[in-house]
């Protein structure tokens, strides 16, 4: 059993392409106050939110389990509007070397878009599973954001 793996999925939203990945890339403070999944976000290290070297420290439920992680902006393309996290410490270490979300928004002709989300990971042992909790997670997050800045 290969201990590497990428998994993803496609969430069609609502709102153009721009505005989610704005609130991604400018405003991930803000997720907290969007979706019951995220229960505390806060600045670890850095100046602000959003710069390459701050790290964040998360709280949130996957698989009906609260979990903490860091996290950190690793590369930020707001051309192609996309958007790569690196979780770590906390719980994620304990099932993960490596778990990175990509995020890329991608404009439909009907003004909506797709979110496309890809978690890159790395297990700890053979006997870890792959982190499907985290697709429903993210699918969950994009439905509540999506559902919050239709009605802003």
């Amino acid at each position: 059993m290969a201990l590497n793996g990428k998994i993803s999925t496609e969430v069609e939203i609502n709102i153009p392409a721009q505005e989610l990945f704005n609130l991604f890339a400018k405003k991930l403070h803000d997720l907290q106050h969007i979706t019951d999944r995220i229960h505390e976000g806060k600045v670890h290290h850095g100046d602000d939110w959003h710069s390459g070297d701050s790290v964040k420290h998360w709280s949130y439920t996957i698989d009906d389990k609260v979990i903490t992680s860091k996290e950190k902006i690793e590369f930020i393309d707001e051309e192609k509007k996309s958007i790569t996290f690196d979780l770590f410490e906390g719980d994620v270490s304990q099932y993960y070397k490596i778990l990175k979300i990509n995020l890329q928004v991608i404009d439909k002709d009907d003004g909506g878009a797709i979110a496309k989300w890809t978690v890159e990971y790395e297990k700890v042992d053979e006997n870890v599973e792959p982190p499907n909790g985290y697709l429903e997670f993210l699918t969950k997050i994009t439905k509540d954001s999506n559902h919050h800045l239709l009605n802003a």
